[in-house]
Formats: structure tokens, sequence, C-alpha cells
């Protein structure tokens, strides 16, 4: 009998509210065979896995959609982790490989196991291989490991030294007040103060408090920290939250040569920064919170590839029912009539001007902005929607529906913001399929994790009735499989409507999937910003390529966009005939 995951989301539970409605309808109970039960000291349901038949009345009863039910097609093992009863467990752990410098990656999706297992694999947590009933001794935990895990964490417990990158850099706000020199003599070595501030660009900060840090500047820091430390293996947890294109292909070089002597592994979405730093992935599959299980470990590309197409195929295991495709060419420019013209722009702010030239926007068409970060892209984009004023130039004429870069979370209900009756009823209803909210109504927004509030405020963005849509950063906090989902649905969505859409975001991957035209902004970060006209998208992108140095092909099985290595032979050609952009070899 294959083995049944039972998993409940106690953050949406009512409890006995609903009568307990899963106990009720559960037909082992109603046999005499105790299945579902109360915890008598919180009052929470409890599914018993050995009894359940996995037929799934429970999770459909439930009036919160709280529960599910996973019917497993063989047999797992013990996790190496579950966090409780019913609630969520990991199989596998991504080991370093024994003896090898270089970088690893983890891919998957958002709440199945990638930063629980870098905290277990960094002693933040420790394994408990699904025993609940009981705390495991260290002896007891070793035993019960096989081999090189077993290894792995006998050296965990003596000499094996590690740094870690937290998932969320506001801890490093949260734990010191005083100037970042302060924090950088107290946490970097002496002898590596100096280049560290030149390699991570962080001389401008200094002087500043670190409770004052942008995100940006939050995250370089906290990873410079973690990068300066002395250690065997090195983990960083989600490094390009926050990071413009530019600063995201710094990093990544900065960490790709650090890899050559020493051993890192890696968290994040972006797929373009992870397939240029590492030399190896692990893929996780499963279903996010429920369960997550680690593959084994591949080349990059070819893991990577196998993530996009779903299957993996040493495993012999689908974990998606669709691959994700590109197109060879990315989205197409469209020939449609142009819908909408807009102004020349100027803004200045006391050290920082802005000025943009006219341009226009087609039926159906999305156009992309890309650009460092601090020339004005959130500000060309605040002025289209109206919230900022320009000094000259006209106010737009038409009707804009707006998702700002920073969303403000207060204690409403999910459902009372994506009301029906305020929204446009079929594409809301297709954004909470495609995105996955159906679970998420009865929680409030300050509930909410940074994904899971990112993927509300673009449904209500994208379901509001508007003849252009505006989206500041719409891939921020949001895993690969959502990135590919959410730009499906958007192009989908202007193309049927004949709508219109500007997007700025810093993943080269999303932009690439959905712009016809591109506008990349020029200028000095924080002191001057300019904006040109739209232009085609090999225009577009090679000029901002250019400007940052580096040039992309596309991969020969997917087609997925792929950073050349800096003064490689394909990087010399492209950049010799002025060609930064996307050309088909792998």
């Amino acid at each position: 009998m294959p083995k049944r995951i039972a998993v409940i989301d106690r953050d949406l539970c009512i409890k006995k509210k609903c009568g307990y409605a899963c106990q009720k309808v559960c037909p082992v109970n109603r046999m005499g065979t105790e299945c579902v039960s109360v915890e008598e000291d919180t009052g929470y349901p409890v599914i018993s896995e050995l009894t359940c038949i996995g037929c799934g009345l429970c999770a459909k009863k439930c009036p919160v959609s709280c529960i599910k039910i996973i019917n497993l097609s063989k047999e797992l093992g013990n996790p190496i982790y579950q966090y409780g009863i019913n609630a969520f467990r990991l199989y596998g752990l991504p080991l370093p490989p024994k003896e090898i410098s270089g970088a690893v990656s983890l891919v998957g999706k958002n709440g199945i196991g990638k930063t629980t297992a870098l905290r277990i694999l960094s002693s933040q947590l420790t394994p408990n291989l699904g025993e609940l009933s009981k705390e495991l001794s260290a002896e007891e935990m070793l035993e019960l490991l096989n081999p090189d895990m077993k290894r792995y964490f006998t050296a965990l417990n003596s000499e094996l030294k590690v740094s870690t990158k937290p998932q969320y850099v506001n801890l490093l706000r949260d734990a010191f007040s005083g100037p970042v020199k302060e924090l950088i003599k107290k946490m970097i070595p002496e002898d590596k103060r100096e280049e560290t501030v030149k390699k991570f660009e962080l001389d401008k900060i200094l002087d500043r408090d670190v409770r004052h840090l942008s995100g940006g500047e939050l995250q370089k820091l906290s990873i410079a920290v973690a990068y300066s430390k002395e250690a065997e293996i090195y983990y960083f947890d989600e490094i390009t939250n926050y990071l413009d294109i530019g600063e995201r292909l710094n990093i990544s070089v900065i960490l790709k040569d650090f890899a050559e002597n020493n051993k890192l592994i890696l968290v994040d979405h972006d797929l373009t920064i992870l397939d240029y730093v590492s030399d190896y992935v692990y893929v996780f599959y499963g279903e996010e919170n429920a369960y997550g299980v680690v593959s084994g470990i591949k080349n990059v590309r070819g893991g990577i590839n196998e993530y996009l197409k779903g299957y993996l195929s040493s495993e012999n295991i689908r974990f998606r029912d669709h691959e994700i495709l590109f197109s060879k060419y990315g989205a197409e420019e469209m020939k449609s009539k142009i819908r909408f013209k807009y102004s020349a722009m100027v803004k200045s702010f006391e050290g920082f001007n802005f000025e943009s030239n006219e341009g226009d926007i087609r039926k159906g068409e999305i156009i992309g902005i890309v650009g460092k970060n601090a020339l004005g892209k959130s500000l060309f984009v605040k002025m289209l929607a109206g919230v900022e004023k320009p000094d000259k130039g006209e106010s737009v004429g038409f009707k804009v529906s707006y998702k700002p870069q920073y969303i403000e979370a207060d204690d409403s209900l999910v459902g009372e913001i994506l009301n029906p009756s305020k929204l446009k009823g079929f594409i809301l209803e297709e954004c909470k399929r495609v995105l996955n909210l159906n679970t998420l109504m009865e929680k409030r927004l300050n509930e909410l994790s940074g994904g899971e509030l990112q993927r509300v405020a673009l449904t209500k963005a994208l379901s509001t009735e508007a003849d252009v849509y505006l989206f500041d950063e719409p891939s921020a906090f949001l895993d690969v499989d959502q990135r590919f989902q959410f730009a499906q649905l958007l192009r989908k969505v202007i193309n049927d409507t004949e709508k219109s859409a500007f997007v700025v975001d810093h993943d080269i991957v999303f932009i690439d999937s959905i712009a016809g035209r591109i506008i990349p902004f020029l200028g000095e970060s924080s002191v001057k910003g300019h904006a040109g006209p739209p232009l085609s998208k090999k225009d577009g992108m090679n000029e901002f390529l250019r400007i940052v140095g580096i040039t992309m092909r596309r991969d020969k099985d997917t087609n997925r966009p792929r950073i050349n290595k800096p003064e490689s032979v394909l990087d010399r050609e492209q950049k010799s005939l002025g060609d930064y952009y996307y050309v088909s070899k792998s």
C-alpha cells in the first residue's frame, strides 16, 4: 500500500467552529477505527497516516481548505526532518560534494524545504528523522543516518566550520544598531576588511546606520559578512532579493571566483544567476508546504534543464505535468496599432534628476523596463500611474492599474481584498487558480509570507479594470514556477483583452519571456537617470547588456537565456560583433 502524507495547516484551521467536518466525513472513523481525532490540549484535529485510506473526503469537505492528503507513488522512508504531526517534512539532504570545491545550487519551489535543508546543514535544526514522540540524542540520530549523512554530521559536531547567509536580511538590521563600519569591524576579520568593502562596494555606506540601509544594501552587507568568514562550507540563502541586475551580476562574479577554492551551497530563484555561479544542482520536488524530496546531485546545465522539463531522468520521476518552455526568440514585438502615447517627463529631487523621452505603447503589448537601481524606474512608473506628478510633461490620459514595488500589509482578509464585486471576475478566478490563492482567502495580509503577499497584489492589479497595467518588480519573492506562471498569465490577459502593460524587473529570464519591447534606463545611480523611448527587444537588451558588460546566449535544448563566462571565446566573439543579446548556441 502506498504511503500517504496528511498535512493540516493550523494557521488556517478553525477547529471546533466547523464542527470538525473532517472527523465527521472520514469513512474510517465512521466504520469504528480512529483515523481523525482531536488533540485534547490544543483542540486541533489530527489525522493518522497509518489508518488513512487516502480518500481525500476530509480535504474536500474542509471549509477553509487547510487539509492536504497526498498519496505517494512509492515509499520515501523516514524524513530527515518533520516539523510536527501532520506538518511539513523533508526527505533527503543536499550534501556538499566530498573533497570538491565549487558551487552547488538548490532549485525548487517555495515551501518545499530548501531553507529547511540549509538550516539542518548549518546546525540550526537537528535531524529528528520523523520521530515526534521523543527527542533523539546525538548518538541515536547518527545511528539512524546513512553513511554519507553520518560522516557529514559527525564532522559538523566536531571540526567542520560553516558560514551562513540567512534568507531574511532584515535579521541583520534587527541584530545590530550603529554604523556599518562598526558592524564590519565586529563581524569581518581585520585582514579581509579592506578587500571585502571594495569587492562589495560598501564604501559609500560605511557611516550609515545599519537600521537605515535599503534592502539591497542589507543584502550586499549580509553576503559580504558570510563571505569573509573562515569556513569549510558557505551557505547562501537567497542572494538576489533587492539587488538590481548589475548588482546581481557583480555578486555572481565574486561568488563564482570564490567557489574555485571553496565549497558553496546557494538557494535562489533567478535561474540566470544560479546557472552562471553553480557547478552542480540538487532539484527539490514534492508539494508546497506539505513535503519535499531532494534529488541526486546533477551537473548544473542538465539539472536546471531537468527541472524545467519537470522530469528527473536518473530517478525516473515526473514531478510536474508540464514543461516550462522558452521561445527561441523570447516574447515577440507587437505590430498592432498604437494604443496610447505619453509625453516626455522631467522630475527633480534634491540630489537626483530624472528625465524621459516621449513614447508609446501598443494594443496587447508588454514593455519591459530594465536598469540598475536608483535610476528612476519606479519613479517613471509612478508618474505613469499618477502617483507622482512630473515637473515637466503632461499627466497620462489612460486608466491604470498599478502594483507598486513595496506592498503594504494591514489586517484585511485576503478575501476582502480580492472581492469579486470590485474586480473583473473571470480574470480574478483565473489568477486565483494559477497563482494558488484559494487556500489564502481566510488569512490576513499581515500574516502572509512575502511570496504570498506578492501573489495577492499581482492578482488584485491584474483583475482591476484598466487600460494600462503597471507592475514594479512582480517577480520579487516568487519562486521559479510562480514567475513563469505569472508570465504566462500576464501575456494571456494582455493579449486576450488587447490591453497594455509596463513591467519593471531585474530577472532577465522573466523580462525576456514577457516583453516585446524594452526601455533601458541609463545614468548614474542616485544622481541622474534617463529613459529613452521603447526600443526593439534586440536593440534595448543590447544597449543594456553592453552597459552591464555581459553577453548572453540561449541553451540549445531549452532556449533558456544563459550568461557567457567573461572573456570566453563566445563572450569575446559576441562583443566584437556588438551582439550582446542572445544567440542560439549552447
